[in-house]
């Protein structure tokens, strides 16, 4: 069955206002920018995005926060995103905070057919017990807490022990972004763009996956298949231009420093010619050994 779609804003057409939407990505890594992009065209609003994190401001899903198109986010952490942060505190935003793994597990479930689990994270805390605000007002007051969630004891190795129930995360759509997709849906992800990408793929009622190189079915060994065409059900095929665009979060540098010492030299913060981004280093020489032009080219 052929799942490729024309555009990407033919792919998110029927994503209408007040729809749950689970986004992959982590940071800026892996996120489906050109369907957040395609979906703000279509002006849907009052949307509920569960995702690791939001972004950045004005870019990925942190374009729909400045657009004010977002009701409620269930994420990990706040991340490097101003207007996420003020948006919850200002009351204009509901966000349920979730454990990192717990969040991860809760949509792989929804994927499943898990209704739901136990777990040992949050026990004993506000995230067992209940209490951690949800949404304030404009004044700071809360207005909508966690409500306290089901525990029981089992028996371990460790002897008895408190589990938490956490209930699983099933999307109306799925928002992800491939390295490489056939045009049944099987999809494989580049290094640490993989991320949150196989579990909004899985928790999605309907999936639409956004793909740098699009192949021929049977062109992508089976065993090299992370996310299988079962859970996609649409696939976009990326233009060079979109697949290169990719943000850097947060870009890290030394201040440049010279020091010598009598057989060996460093210029600048590395050896001369190392740069992130696609780390390179050259020319780098102890005596008897040389090093030139080594090259690794990460995916961002």
């Amino acid at each position: 069955m052929d799942k490729v779609v024309s555009s990407a804003a033919d792919a998110v057409a029927d994503i209408g206002s007040g729809s749950t939407i689970a986004v992959g990505g982590f940071g800026l890594s892996g996120i489906p920018a050109v369907l957040i992009d395609a979906l703000l065209e279509t002006g849907a609003a009052d949307l509920e995005a569960v995702s690791n994190n939001a972004g950045v401001d004005e870019w990925g899903l942190g374009k729909l926060l400045f657009a004010g198109r977002l009701r409620r986010m269930i994420a990990s952490y706040v991340g490097e995103n101003r207007e996420f942060a003020r948006q919850y505190l200002a009351g204009e935003l509901e966000v349920e905070l979730t454990p990192q793994g717990t969040l991860a597990e809760r949509m792989r479930a929804g994927g499943s057919g898990i209704a739901a689990f136990f777990t040992r994270t949050g026990v004993g805390t506000q995230v067992a017990e209940g209490g951690l605000p949800w949404r304030y007002d404009d004044r700071g007051n809360v207005t909508v807490a966690s409500p306290p969630k089901q525990t029981q004891v089992f028996e371990t190795a460790e002897g008895p022990l408190e589990f938490v129930l956490e209930e699983a995360i099933v999307a109306d759509f799925g928002l992800v972004r491939a390295w490489k997709g056939d045009r049944h849906g099987n999809l494989v992800y580049r290094q640490s763009a993989r991320n949150f990408n196989p579990l909004a793929a899985m928790c999605g009622r309907v999936t639409i996956a956004e793909v740098e190189h699009l192949v021929e079915p049977g062109e992508i060994d089976p065993d090299h298949v992370h996310t299988p065409g079962v859970f996609v059900q649409r696939v976009v095929e990326l233009t060079p231009e979109q697949a290169a665009d990719k943000r850097i979060e947060k870009r890290t540098v030394r201040v440049s420093t010279s020091s010598t010492t009598e057989g060996s030299t460093t210029e600048g913060s590395t050896t001369e010619g190392s740069t992130t981004e696609g780390s390179t280093t050259e020319g780098s020489t102890t005596e008897g050994s040389t090093t030139e032009g080594s090259t690794t080219e990460g995916d961002v």
